[in-house]
């Protein structure tokens, strides 16, 4: 009765989203949206083909065509998330799967190659978004929700492991009722009780003040006499008042609207059809997880599979008679590498296999011919010395060119197989739009046959054996076949063993491993933050400062989507990160309580990863010694590879790389990983969706080299700007449960707050909104000047602080580029305005 009431319920959802609109029914908007999808990727590669092929010198027009392909690889990677996230079509959600991996890959080529042309992490795109019409968010990244949704049991399974064990190791505290004696129980009913009795007595004395201050008014009224003018105007005063207060509150309302400061009133209310949609949005998963793909694959075995044995062994048998009649004796029989009959069923008649393979033989020697001239060719080289010099110049010359794409070629199959298989399909009869049975069987039919093949090579390789012997007289040649497995074999062990010689923990289980590491404090519970909580506005000045020759300081904005990039599209997808530019570590530098902890957080609560903390705070005392400190990072880096993705974290990490280490800091021993940590970058490979995330207040106390050599990419964290700091008080006091009214400003806040980070702004709010005044908030609402005085006690971020975070960003491989391209600029453009000076003297 469950399992039917749950199936109506799902049917009930899918059938209110049958209901029309204007004529169209709501299902199709997804998939008009995964066709529309589809489209701009179609134009977008044929622009790519045309554009990026060619090389172009203008170093404007080459950023103003990266960053046009970048907006709309953007928009087409909003649009197809949406639809893989919302369609319950399990084949086409697979079909969409596959073009939106290649299009955050192509993304992520097109970021790295920015980056190399500007030679900065961040750029500005105000003047191409305004040529096509859109706003800042619309170049927002968004994070794909199949990153949680595909393993949410494992993740929820993981999570009560973790609370287990820091439970049973007492690093987690539960929360348990606490048992009270009688004696207890009966003192604290007697404080309540006394409590509500004074409480009581009080309103009660009260009542009767105001009866007898009424009585006196009444008499005195009743001496002096009645004054109707008097109470006339009284009345009309609180009246005209309370009228003029409503119509300016109005005109005050009217006005924040017409400026698009405050939003109207219906879309402010919430809508009942938005509260259904959520209703079916939880459904939906259900729907989402019914494959029928087991019972159809049964059923096509049960009733093709006889059909396709037989089939399989008339083949064979027919093509070992053939092969006699022409060679004059039966053929060896295909093994398992070569693909077994697979090799027989090619279509192919036996003289154009011999052909084959005479061809193959001769491949292979050209091969050998080609990696020997390869050898001389790189002698030559090395003694010749300065060649690839001049072909640098040559590539200057010629001008900029895309690198070649990893992804191109994943887009462009998924764009050719929606073409083929979804653009011009029939389905009007599918009304539930779960699955499409025929395309399943033609899926199955291959693995079926994959399976009856394994089958019947068995059967047929015994029967040409029998064949042979019976008509030829040949023997088998097992024993020589087994001398050659027996050599496969010793090969295997001895990989094992050199394997077992690496493993440092060979007789311990992940599950072992993974205890350990959780009860010596190295893997955390990550704290549930997403990424949209990092709250920031764009930099809306980014390009105009630059075009002054001012280098602006990043915003919010960009950092977040620098941490989008960077840790958690690469982290969230295997494709992705395998083919993607390699990201192995990330600096997130900055004044302290700007959100730098929080980021780290936020990468693991994205894409469920484990968190490990190498701090050196952290790993102070544990694993003493060289052999120790080496055990425990294999330890990190084997459970980390095996449970990916993972993020390991180090904090105040400028200490590792400290040029003097302080005294009260020697027992701590801060620079024990400085060596080894290079070691364990080199020991992570493309395949592994590992990231090492360092975070610190104070890089300019590192020794900057082997800081660098590190951290590939460094994000430098500032203050907020006016514009941010607007969004955060409003958003953290929402949060913490304060009111929005017309007597706190907000403007006011955001520019008094100058200086200060988003962590001050937060201790301000949870200052101010203790519980006594939020239980206050209906009648006495929030003023501007509660929050002055709990923000005038923190210690703000100084310009002379911001400054010095410029100054070694400055000093960064990154920033030196910058500098230098900077520097070039200046002088071309000097050089230019001599020429012209030159020619208007010689007019």
């Amino acid at each position: 009765m469950a399992k039917e009431s749950s199936k109506a319920l799902v049917l009930d959802s899918i059938s209110t989203l049958w209901e029309r609109r204007e004529g169209t029914p709501v299902r199709s908007t997804y998939n008009k949206m995964w066709k529309d999808a589809q489209k701009d990727l179609d134009i977008q590669l044929q622009r790519e083909r045309e554009e990026f092929l060619q090389p172009e010198k203008d170093r404007v027009k080459v950023f103003k065509m990266l960053a046009t392909s970048y907006i709309k690889y953007m928009q087409i990677f909003r649009n197809l998330e949406t639809a893989h996230d919302q369609l319950v079509h399990w084949q086409k959600r697979t079909v969409i799967r596959q073009v939106l991996d290649g299009v955050i890959g192509r993304i992520l080529e097109m970021k790295k190659e920015m980056v190399d042309l500007e030679n900065s992490e961040f750029h500005y795109m105000d003047n191409i978004l305004e040529d096509l019409k859109l706003l800042p968010e619309d170049i927002e990244v968004p994070i794909p929700r199949y990153f949680i949704k595909e393993k949410l049991e494992a993740l929820q399974e993981r999570e009560k492991i973790l609370d287990q064990i820091l439970l049973n190791a007492g690093l987690q505290t539960q929360k348990r009722v606490k048992a009270m004696t009688f004696e207890e129980a009966i003192k604290m009913i007697q404080v309540a009780e006394r409590a509500r009795q004074g409480r009581c007595r009080a309103a009660f004395m009260k009542q009767i003040y105001l009866e007898e201050k009424r009585e006196r008014q009444t008499k005195l009224q009743v001496q002096m006499g009645p004054n109707p003018d008097a109470a006339a105007t009284c009345i009309q005063k609180v009246w005209r008042g309370y009228v003029q207060r409503k119509k300016t509150e109005k005109m005050r309302e009217e006005e924040m609207i017409f400026l698009g400061m405050s939003l109207p009133p219906h879309l402010k209310a919430t809508n009942i059809s938005h509260m259904h949609a959520g209703q079916i949005n939880a459904l939906q998963g259900e729907v989402q997880e019914r494959h029928e793909e087991i019972l159809i694959k049964d059923k096509l075995r049960e009733t093709e599979g006889l059909n396709i044995k037989e089939t399989l062994q008339d083949q064979i048998g027919q093509c070992f008679i053939e092969c006699r009649h022409i060679i004059g004796k039966f053929p060896d029989y295909p093994t398992e590498e070569a693909g077994g009959s697979m090799a027989i069923f090619s279509q192919k008649t036996p003289e154009q296999v011999a052909a084959e393979l005479a061809a193959k033989k001769e491949v292979a020697l050209q091969k050998k011919a080609q990696q020997e001239k390869k050898v001389k060719e790189e002698g030559k080289e090395k003694t010749k010395g300065k060649k690839p010099q001049k072909t640098g110049k040559k590539e200057e010359e010629e001008g900029w060119k895309m690198a070649p794409s990893n992804f191109l070629s994943i887009m462009e199959e998924g764009n050719s197989q929606y073409k083929a298989i979804w653009q011009n399909r029939d389905e009007g009869w599918d009304f539930l739009q779960d699955h499409d049975p025929e395309l399943i069987k033609e899926e199955k039919r291959e693995e079926v046959e994959e399976e009856i093949r394994l089958q019947v090579d068995e059967l047929m390789q015994q029967k040409l054996e029998n064949l042979k012997l019976a008509v030829d007289g040949e023997k088998s040649n097992k024993q020589k076949k087994g001398r050659k497995s027996e050599k496969k074999k010793k090969m295997t062990m001895r990989k094992k063993i050199s394997e077992m010689e690496e493993d440092l923990t060979p007789d311990r289980t992940i599950d072992s491993l993974y205890r350990e590491l959780v009860e010596e404090g190295l893997l955390i519970k990550a704290k549930t933050v997403n990424l949209y909580d990092y709250v920031g506005e764009y930099s809306y000045l980014g390009t105009t400062l630059r075009q002054v020759d001012i280098e602006p300081m990043p915003s919010l904005a960009d950092v977040r989507q620098l941490i989008a990039l960077y840790g958690i599209l690469p982290l969230g997808s295997q494709t992705v990160h395998e083919k993607a530019p390699l990201v192995k570590a990330l600096l997130l530098a900055g004044p302290a309580g700007v959100g730098k902890k929080m980021l780290v957080h936020a990468i693991c609560t994205e894409t469920g990863a484990n968190l490990f903390n190498l701090s050196a705070s952290n790993i102070a005392g544990k694993y003493p010694g060289k052999n120790g400190l080496q055990m425990m990072l294999h330890m990190v880096l084997k459970v980390a590879k095996q449970l990916q993705p993972s993020v390991v974290w180090i904090g105040d990490t400028e200490k590792v790389f400290s040029k003097a280490v302080l005294k009260a800091e020697e027992e701590m021993n801060p620079k024990r990983l400085e060596k080894i940590l290079p070691k364990f970058l080199k020991a992570l490979k493309a395949q592994d969706r590992v990231l090492l995330v360092g975070t610190t207040n104070r890089p300019f106390d590192a020794n900057l080299k082997p800081f660098c050599k590190v951290y590939q990419k460094i994000i430098l964290i500032p203050r907020p700007d006016y514009a941010s700091r607007f969004v955060l008080w409003k958003h953290i006091i929402l949060q913490n449960g304060g009111a929005i009214t017309n007597l706190l400003n907000i403007s006011c806040l955001a520019k008094v707050s100058d200086g200060f980070t988003q962590g001050h702004i937060v201790q301000v709010v949870q200052a101010v909104l203790s519980e006594l005044r939020l239980l206050q908030m209906t009648r006495k609402p929030l003023r501007t000047a509660e929050f002055m005085t709990s923000l005038a006690r923190q210690d703000p971020v100084y310009k002379e602080e911001e400054e010095t975070f410029k100054v070694w960003y400055a000093k960064t491989p990154l920033g030196k580029a910058r500098i230098r391209a900077l520097a070039d600029s200046e002088r071309a453009g000097k050089g230019k305005t001599k020429e012209g000076n030159k020619g208007k003297g010689k007019n």
